[in-house]
């Protein structure tokens, strides 16, 4: 069966500055395979540009048309909501690059949206301000919900933390576009051609990676090479289809488990 895959980044083509061993070799299989691929990232800080640019000084051929981000997913979200509109935004070149694309002006006031990212330029001022803004009506979404970010000198806090204290003080709930939401997903998957059984999505967690692609009937892959450890998944009700040591271990005939028969195969078994 032709597959494509969603990979996401850190955790599975790198941790920190170091590529994974085996990453670069799978990534150029795919490419002389003609097999469709896209990195897809919760990480709303760089453009997707960017993006590529870092994969490729850690030697992994990239472009930006192969980086699919939260911001991206985000602005072309609330462009669909209302077109040409206008937000308030904590973030950082990334998300304001792909609101500018999509049409959209950052403004300081009566806004459409809130926007919030990934960054380290918030300030108290500039939630106090988001503050305001959403208790006066405009809409709060987030890039993504994680609640912290993985760096080489230890974890800071993610947009799910940032975004956190503005729910709390206004009462209201952020809609999320990215990992695990099908809005960022099905979208990834569509501008690949697939169809969803077609799809695998390669992860290393798995509540955005593993959950958004059971919740959308991909194949799913998690990898070790990240924050998962094996003896952790029994803590969760939902199960990838293969557990793998890192991507260098994904096979060139790729076979997944037969899926479990539905419940009217089951009953017509019986009968």
């Amino acid at each position: 069966m032709r597959y494509g895959f969603l990979l996401d980044m850190d955790g599975v083509i790198y941790r920190g500055s170091q590529v994974i061993p085996g990453a670069n070799a799978f990534v150029q299989r795919l490419r002389q395979a003609g097999t469709p691929f896209l990195f897809l990232t919760n990480n709303s800080q760089r453009t997707r540009r960017d993006v590529a640019m870092k994969l490729c000084r850690m030697g992994i051929e990239a472009t930006a048309q192969d980086i699919y981000t939260c911001a991206m997913a985000t602005a072309r979200f609330v462009a669909g909501q209302k077109p040409g509109g206008t937000a308030y935004v904590i973030g950082e070149g990334g998300l304001l690059s792909a609101l500018h694309v999509n049409g959209y002006s950052v403004v300081e006031e009566n806004p459409d949206f809130v926007i919030v990212g990934e960054g380290r330029t918030m300030t108290f001022e500039t939630i106090e301000k988001a503050v305001r803004m959403v208790d006066g009506g405009a809409r709060l979404v987030a890039t993504n919900l994680d609640p912290n970010c993985p760096t080489e000198a230890g974890v800071r806090p993610g947009c799910g933390a940032i975004v956190a204290m503005i729910e709390r003080a206004t009462g209201k709930r952020a809609f999320s576009v990215g990992k695990p939401s099908p809005i960022m997903m099905r979208a990834a998957r569509k501008q690949l051609g697939l169809r969803s059984g077609e799809t695998v999505m390669v992860g290393d967690t798995m509540e955005t990676d593993i959950l958004g692609g059971v919740g959308l009937g991909y194949r799913t892959i998690l990898v070790l090479s990240g924050g998962t450890r094996r003896e952790q998944l029994a803590d969760y009700a939902f199960a990838p289809d293969l557990i793998l040591g890192s991507v260098a271990e994904i096979s060139e005939d790729l076979a997944f488990p037969a899926p479990p028969r539905t419940a009217p195969a089951l009953l017509e078994a019986a009968g």
